[in-house]
């Protein structure tokens, strides 16, 4: 079984598109029952992070997918996006680095993203 499906792809995709920076990938299938995997990324500014949002979500809607909930985007510090089998978390660095939700979830495995290319 593949664990990394066609739409997870392309979220990861259309945020590298926009260089977003520390993109991870955690499956917490194991240890969340609201989803299956994070996509952890940040961004350097408040334009750069709406842009990686703005792209997630155009990318996701030609591949047929429209997120569920999306959160945060005004001021552009997390900005949360829903698909429900998947979250996409965008960060500013300083939101990232209070939250750190890689420590929160390290019990996640985290999924290389060398997995994410074809």
């Amino acid at each position: 079984m593949k664990i990394i499906d066609s739409y997870l792809r392309c979220a990861f995709e259309a945020a590298k598109s926009k260089k977003a920076l520390d993109l991870l990938i955690l499956d917490v299938r194991k240890l969340a029952q609201f989803t299956d995997f994070f996509i952890l990324c940040s961004g350097t500014s408040v334009p750069q992070i709406q842009a990686i949002s703005n792209e997630v979500e155009e990318q996701l809607k030609k591949s047929g997918r429209k997120p569920k909930h999306i959160e945060g985007y005004r001021r552009a510090q997390w900005v949360l996006m829903d698909y429900n089998d998947f979250v996409v978390h965008i960060f500013s660095d300083e939101v990232r680095s209070f939250y750190n939700l890689e420590r929160i979830w390290r019990e996640a495995l985290t999924i290389a993203t060398s997995d994410m290319t074809d």
